[in-house]
């Protein structure tokens, strides 16, 4: 891998010396009506069998020999634009495409270019359009694009109505989830049913599942990378909407036009306030309620053609109430994340292009209770302060280099407990907060080697520390404390790195057909510790200690791609088998406590495999996808399950989506979606029986039984309506019904128990709990 990446850098020279006869075209490619960057766009230069695609920021650089060339800009859901250029020195052009409102209607998931499932090299890369997910039938309304992301191959949802996901066997915690470069680490509101991203807000959604390219680090399985709305640059625009549990609005337009423009979008739910007339102020529980809302907001601006700033922040908070006075009793969770990017975008020259980012996050979780006099409060949450720069160079059409640096500071808090009792302050010495440094560098090439070979190689190396004020306690076998080490501020504890390298190879067939190969080694220094299967507010963020080592993957992939009719049909099997060393679970017999709880961890390996079978539609009035996965997950702990091999609770045998999208007039729009999944692994007792009168329960090996299978119909109907006069809004209605035919899913299964010993028996039954039946939604979308 190192060889190839030196290989790949020691032609440079040669590259630069070739160019001298040569002249560099770049510039931005735009939306013509909103001034929007445009992400991965499209250049080709047909005659020279040359491309390039614009990166984050909408920048592109092509270097070709003197002369004259039409160049051909496509981009999904915008018409193509062919221009002619002649080259005889160096040239700056920004290419403004127009959106085409007959391609923006169609639901796509596809490459910007129509053979790009073919021609590049990368696997398992999605570019979910934000259109996709407003046209698909939604929960209760409200549009996630976590939720479109799960109907793809290869990823899996956490469970009923959840916007969690798991991708290729990993957790939770193994998908790196960036907004606008800030990670969040909670990504569920309302305990995990809606996922914190406003749809309103979003410009562009990417998933990598397969070959993660080395600017991306920190996590085991997946990267989504999400890029908020940059306002438009022309005029001001509204959109707004109602739906069943909530509302929307945002804002955008110009500060300066051409130069700067904002973006401003909320959305609260109000199941609070609808709810609250109905309950008497006589009630025990008068006052008790929940509500979530989401804040976005970015600015930017153009001080030179070299030189651009970027602002942008997100607050979202979860607030739930319960109140009973007849108990004295109340409490307030407040939870949720805080970011704020700050960027600067410089052009040193034609071929060098540079982003430097300064990112704060934050993410709490807090539980306040009182009851008569006495009071209690619980907390936890990490924050994170980062710098990093990313440089992106274009030598020639061959090889498009990118390299960067990236640092960032750790703070952790886990499980913070205070109370107090009239006058008596009850703060116990519990608190186990943890500073970390985290460190990455990374270089990568995607270079063209012929017109059959196509290579993206890099190489990345991270190194964690933990770092003091820390007490590391050393227990006896019965947990009592023996003996203490202590750390200063700043003091190294534990130190863990390694270098991460990264390729993926494409061998062109012929224009409509190839194969890929991808390896990728990741290490992830931080995790999330649970006892559910999805992402809740009680989750807690550990680092990688002297207890706890970094997880390590490796992930082999091979797939064949191939395009049908002109590229109508995009087709891909992928097969895949991936290592996962240093996983954590709790031991057995774990109960929550306030002591530290890397305490009560234990290690072991895990190991997925399987094939993902893909068939996308993307033109015509129909369009729509078919996904399915076929795939194991195993674990393996010394200390868990007698030493045995055992199916993740992340194990799905059969994974089916069926998506479709249909335009039956300009006025409406059918879509549908079918789901089918193999029911969760999960234990259950296997016997019961009395133990000095106290009925005992003796549970099954670990994920030895299934729940019923998952499957569900979702449907939604969009009506657009042509007014007679011109208006100066344009509105649609959006009917859906989620789980058409109700089908009673799993959530969790009880034991229910009848009749005492004293009576001469008692029964136990298993009951399943389901929570969604048939529920029909409608929302009112508006833009002025």
């Amino acid at each position: 891998m190192l060889k190839l990446l030196l290989l790949s850098i020691s032609f440079l020279p040669v590259s630069i010396l070739l160019s001298q006869d040569k002249f560099t075209l770049n510039g931005y490619i735009k939306d013509s009506l909103s001034g929007e960057t445009l992400i991965g766009a499209n250049l080709n230069i047909h005659s020279e069998g040359k491309g390039i695609v614009s990166n984050q920021y909408g920048f592109y650089s092509i270097t070709l020999k003197k002369g004259t060339y039409t160049v051909l800009c496509s981009f999904v859901g915008y018409q193509s634009k062919e221009i002619t250029v002649g080259l005889s020195n160096n040239l700056q052009q920004n290419i403004l495409l127009l959106p085409n409102a007959a391609v923006i209607d169609n639901v796509t998931v596809t490459g910007k270019k129509r053979d790009n499932n073919v021609k590049a090299a990368q696997m398992g890369k999605f570019e979910l359009s934000v259109n996709t997910a407003k046209a698909l039938p939604a929960f209760l309304g409200e549009v996630d694009i976590l939720k479109t992301l799960q109907l793809l191959p290869g990823v899996r949802n956490a469970g009923e109505g959840n916007a969690g996901f798991y991708v290729r066997g990993g957790g939770p915690d193994q998908n790196l989830i960036l907004l606008d470069d800030a990670v969040v680490y909670n990504t569920g509101h309302l305990f995990g049913f809606f996922s914190v991203f406003n749809s309103d807000a979003i410009k562009n959604v990417t998933l990598i599942k397969g070959g993660m390219p080395a600017q991306y680090g920190g996590r085991l399985s997946s990267v989504v990378d999400i890029a908020m709305k940059e306002g438009n640059q022309n005029k001001t625009q509204i959109d707004a909407g109602i739906g069943l549990i909530a509302s929307r609005f945002s804002i955008q337009g110009p500060l300066k036009k051409n130069k700067a423009s904002y973006m401003i979008s909320a959305r609260r739910t109000y199941i609070d306030a609808l709810v609250k007339p109905f309950i008497s102020k006589s009630s025990a529980y008068y006052g008790s309620g929940y509500y979530f809302y989401d804040l976005n907001a970015k600015m930017n601006y153009q001080f030179s053609e070299k030189d651009r700033l970027y602002l942008s922040g997100y607050l979202g908070r979860d607030k739930f109430n319960f109140n009973n006075s007849q108990r004295s009793f109340k409490t307030e969770i407040p939870w949720g994340n805080s970011t704020a990017t700050l960027r600067w975008n410089h052009i040193f020259n034609k071929k060098l292009f540079a982003n430097t980012t300064l990112v704060y996050n934050d993410y709490k979780f807090s539980l306040d209770g009182t009851q008569n006099n006495f009071h209690l409060n619980l907390s936890s949450g990490i924050k994170d302060l980062t710098a990093k720069t990313d440089v992106d160079f274009y030598p020639s059409p061959e090889h498009k280099i990118k390299f960067g640096v990236q640092y960032t500071f750790h703070t952790f808090l886990p499980n913070v407990l205070s109370g107090n009792q009239d006058s008596v302050v009850f703060t116990p010495n519990n608190a186990t907060k943890k500073f970390a440094n985290e460190v990455a560098l990374y270089l990568q090439d995607d270079w063209e080697l012929s017109k059959k070979i196509k290579l993206n190689v890099g190489l990345r190396y991270s190194m964690f520390q933990q770092v003091g004020r820390y007490t590391y306690y050393q227990r006896d076998a019965n947990g009592n404390k023996t003996d203490s080490v202590q750390y200063g501020s700043g003091q190294n504890v534990k130190t863990y790195g390694g270098f991460e390298p990264r390729a993926t190879l494409r061998y062109e067939l012929n224009d409509n057909e190839s194969f890929k190969a991808a390896v990728s080694r990741n290490m992830q220094y931080i995790h999330l510790v649970t006892n559910a299967g999805s992402t809740l507010p009680t989750d807690l963020w550990v680092p990688s200690t002297l207890r706890v080592k970094p997880q390590i993957s490796w992930q082999y992939a091979l797939g064949y791609f191939r395009n049908f009719k002109e590229g109508m049909f995009e087709t891909s099997v992928e097969v895949y088998y991936k290592t996962m060393e240093n996983q954590i679970e709790y031991k057995e017999g774990y109960t929550p406590s306030l002591k530290d709880p890397e305490e009560d961890f234990v290690f072991g390996k895990g190991w997925s495999y399987g094939s993902e079978f893909f068939i996308n539609k993307v033109k015509g009035r129909f369009t729509g996808w078919i996904g399915y996965t076929l795939s194991w997950t195993w674990r393996r702990f010394p200390d868990l399950n007698n030493g045995e091999k055992y199916p993740s609770r992340y194990d799905r045998r059969h994974d089916l989506s069926v998506v479709g999208s249909y335009e039956l007039t300009k006025k409406w729009k059918l879509s549908s979606i079918f789901v089918y999944g193999t029911g969760n692994a999960t234990s259950l007792p296997e016997r019961f029986y009395f133990i000095s009168g106290v009925l005992t329960q003796e549970y099954s090996r670990i994920n030895a039984y299934r729940m019923n299978d998952y499957h569900r119909l979702d449907i939604s109907a969009t009506y657009t309506p042509t007014p007679k006069k011109v208006r100066k809004y344009t509105a649609n209605w959006v009917f859906s019904i989620y789980n058409v035919y109700s089908r009673l899913n799993p959530y969790f299964i009880y034991y229910d128990q009848e009749g005492s010993a004293a009576a001469g028996g008692i029964k136990v039954t298993a009951k399943q709990v389901s929570l969604f039946p048939i529920i029909p939604s409608v929302t009112w979308n508006v833009r002025l």
